[in-house]
């Protein structure tokens, strides 16, 4: 029993296995639902980077309006990594809740503490810093976004499935660079931006937001199509953890993301 406002209440527990795309569609539900994304939509402007679980969050904010496969940069595919070779959307510029044609880069200058900027993961750890993979080098969209969300206090909301969990993004972020990976099987060599003034939003704080319970990973992997799954328990109250159920009811089964035409 766990006292809540002075009342004893019965703590339930509740387990649940989410594959990668049904992860990437509750954090996805999630981040849309943070008091700060909501504001921004009403009163600022909102940027969306390019990546895969970013291309859940501009369903969730926009509908399905393009394909979810233009909307991915860097990516890991078939054992090596892929830059997204074909068809390509940009970050996108969401003004007022409004989907506008202002290139992001134009609206960089204008940012403030009013606005968000959304951008996606290739690592995280234990303490809540990011880490974005580097192929270009320039350090890509958050070699552009970092300098000046850091400058002005705009809130950098991170997306990232506890299936990308590293043990520390410093620690590894030490070890890449362009210049400093001598060999790659694959042909290319990459660097690892850490990003830890960011809010990571994962499985874990997504089942707070938008279910008021609490949660810890259990395991992860899986075979047979659950490659990259995680297992969760979550508790809370009994009206807490029937909300989850029905809410992760309705993402359970969500399809695969797929491949993307070219890589």
């Amino acid at each position: 029993m766990s006292p809540f406002c002075g009342v004893a209440v019965a703590e339930r527990r509740l387990v649940v296995v989410l594959t990668p795309a049904e992860s990437k569609r509750l954090i996805a539900k999630a981040v849309v639902k943070m008091p700060v994304v909501e504001r921004a939509r009403r009163e600022g402007r909102i940027i969306v980077g390019t990546g895969s679980t970013n291309s859940y969050v501009a369903e969730e904010i926009l509908g399905p309006v393009f394909p979810r496969h233009q909307f991915i940069s860097g990516h890991v595919i078939d054992g090596g990594f892929g830059s997204g070779g074909g068809p390509r959307l940009t970050p996108f510029v969401i003004q007022q809740g409004q989907l506008v044609s202002t290139p992001w880069q134009e609206a960089l200058p204008g940012l403030g503490p009013q606005d968000v900027v959304i951008k996606g993961a290739n690592a995280v750890d234990p303490q809540g810093n990011a880490g974005i993979l580097l192929l270009s080098p320039t350090a890509g969209t958050i070699g552009a976004l970092l300098g000046i969300v850091t400058a002005r206090g705009v809130p950098l909301i991170i997306p990232v499935g506890l299936e990308k969990l590293v043990p520390s993004v410093v620690e590894a972020s030490a070890q890449a660079g362009l210049g400093r990976v001598t060999d790659a099987l694959d042909g290319r060599t990459v660097g690892l931006m850490p990003v830890v003034n960011g809010e990571v939003v994962t499985e874990i704080q997504a089942l707070s937001i938008l279910y008021g319970v609490e949660a810890v990973q259990l395991a992860g992997g899986g075979i047979g199509g659950a490659e990259g799954s995680v297992v969760l328990v979550a508790r809370g109250t009994a009206a807490a953890v029937e909300q989850a159920k029905a809410g992760l009811a309705q993402i359970k089964g969500e399809p695969p993301y797929g491949r993307p035409a070219t890589t």
